[in-house]
């Protein structure tokens, strides 16, 4: 498919939403038969953006936010318990998933991109859907991309944006938004895709399908801050931009990819919302419907969201054979005030938030449904990062990776299959937004700094001592309480070892 073929005009548009179809073959499957390995699944991976473990009712015994289509995911997939993205930020994680690769390896090592920032994905690294086009898949991506753009000059000897900071630029001038983009989903593979640059509150506030920005020209509007979670930087707009209506448009476009996909052929939806991240914008439909205030009332939304992919895929009758991955890219920005002003652990019983090494930072939902292939209702303790769905596409459809192509990721489809089986030791890293690194093998936890690496403070009276080495028994500490560093310097050790073998690969 050209990835100019598919336009946005009024009556032809492909819609991309929250959920992600993943085209899962499958190859790995010994007693599949030979139909069936040339009935390749839909893939449709949705990745929320700043959700929490705790913010699905599934998940949390204390019911303060109702989820039931993302309940329903839990009731018909494999539940993995103990996945982790593979960084606690937006930018990293994104990389992450789409590549198969630790985003330390690429020229970001702290921190996240601005919305004016280069491309990040390298010309030399693969993605899913440079994977999946191995198999002939449709591939589109629709929603907050956030990995870097390659926006035109007007004057090349003057620099694209001056003053301010990283995030929020006071000169835009330079910036010619008529102009085509590089950088986009379409030179990554996807054959079509209709964004926005970063999050709903970073600059600039524009949709752009394919390589073209929309509804130009732009226009300067004022930025918001009058609350918890209602913030949006000032900055450029594209005439017509309404933060409120980003989220369901996601869907709509979604929608209407999945419904003119060529049946013939199977597909890769990727959908990264742009919810629940700041700013929390509920349309007045949601409003009320938790009791965790416009941050319970915007999952309740997406919640919805996903479930009108569902419905799509069942009117399709094409549900069976899809696969659906729920996600979120880190752990929720839910802090010490929030939990005890609303009762509500959006990262359930895990220590932290976004952008933390602690378990907070980036233990994530993690919900896969493939329609009658799955028994449903089943939960696997399998330590899982996000970095595996690359290897695990190339698993299910039997397709070769290169020799350094998802370097970073190993294939979690015999827990798709069998949830019960014994568990592998399989060692993650986990990166906090400041750079710092930990590492996860079994039990045993290791983070090399002293407090979080983000947010969290540095101190607490739950970790009085000031070690630079970090120890934890996750099996018996998950509150990552204790430090048992002094105590085990063998595992310190091993542990030191092995990360340090991983970032040199």
């Amino acid at each position: 498919m050209n990835k100019h073929l598919i336009k946005g005009d009024k009556t032809n548009v492909l819609l991309l939403s929250t959920g992600l179809l993943l085209p899962f073959g499958t190859v790995g499957c010994q007693e599949q038969t030979k139909k069936d390995q040339n009935n390749d699944p839909n893939v449709i991976v949705i990745l929320a953006d700043d959700m929490g473990y705790g913010d699905i009712n599934a998940n949390n015994p204390e019911f303060k936010i109702p989820t039931p289509n993302l309940d329903k995911l839990v009731q018909e997939g494999v539940n993995f318990n103990d996945a982790h993205s593979n960084s606690a930020v937006s930018t990293p994680t994104r990389y992450g998933l789409l590549t198969g690769r630790y985003c330390f390896r690429s020229r970001l090592k702290s921190g996240v991109l601005s919305g004016y920032e280069d491309p990040l994905i390298e010309d030399s690294v693969s993605t899913i859907a440079q994977l999946v086009k191995q198999k002939n898949y449709q591939t589109a991506c629709i929603g907050k991309w956030h990995l870097g753009l390659g926006w035109t000059k007007k004057e090349t000897s003057l620099p694209l944006t001056e003053g301010g900071n990283q995030l929020d630029p006071q000169n835009t001038e330079n910036v010619d938004y008529s102009a085509s983009i590089k950088g986009t989903p379409v030179d990554y593979g996807f054959d079509y895709s209709y964004i926005i640059p970063a999050s709903l509150d970073i600059t600039p506030y524009v949709f752009i399908e394919n390589d073209k920005a929309t509804n130009l020209p732009m226009q300067k509007i004022k930025g918001i801050n009058t609350e918890r979670g209602l913030f949006y930087r000032a900055g450029d707009a594209a005439t017509g931009f309404i933060h409120e209506n980003v989220l369901q448009t996601f869907i709509d476009k979604a929608k209407a990819f999945i419904t003119n996909a060529d049946q013939k052929r199977p597909f890769l939806l990727y959908l990264p919302l742009n919810a629940p991240h700041t700013p929390w914008l509920p349309t007045e439909k949601y409003r009320g419907m938790s009791k965790v205030g416009i941050y319970g009332d915007y999952i309740c939304m997406v919640d919805d969201m996903v479930g009108q992919i569902e419905t799509v895929l069942n009117n399709l009758n094409i549900d069976d054979n899809t696969i659906v991955i729920f996600t979120s890219d880190n752990g929720s920005h839910w802090t010490l005030d929030d939990i005890e002003k609303f009762q509500h652990r959006a990262n359930a019983n895990r220590r932290g938030m976004k952008s933390d090494a602690y378990d907070g930072g980036h233990r994530i939902p993690f919900i896969v449904k493939w329609g009658n292939r799955l028994k449903g209702g089943e939960s696997t303790d399998q330590l899982t990062c996000m970095t595996d769905i690359y290897a695990t596409l190339a698993d299910i459809l039997d397709v070769k990776k290169g020799p350094r192509q998802g370097l970073d990721g190993e294939s979690f489809l015999p827990y798709l299959l069998n949830p019960e089986k014994e568990k592998t030791e399989h060692a993650i890293i986990h990166h906090s937004i400041s750079g710092q690194f930990a590492i996860r093998k079994g039990d045993w936890k290791l983070i090399d700094c002293y407090g979080s690496g983000g947010w969290s403070p540095a101190s607490s009276s739950n970790q009085i001592d000031k070690s630079k080495i970090q120890l934890y028994n996750m099996k018996k500490d998950i509150l990552e309480n204790t430090n048992v560093a002094a105590e085990y310097p063998e595992i310190v050790k091993e542990l030191k070892s092995e990360l340090e073998i991983i970032k040199n690969k």
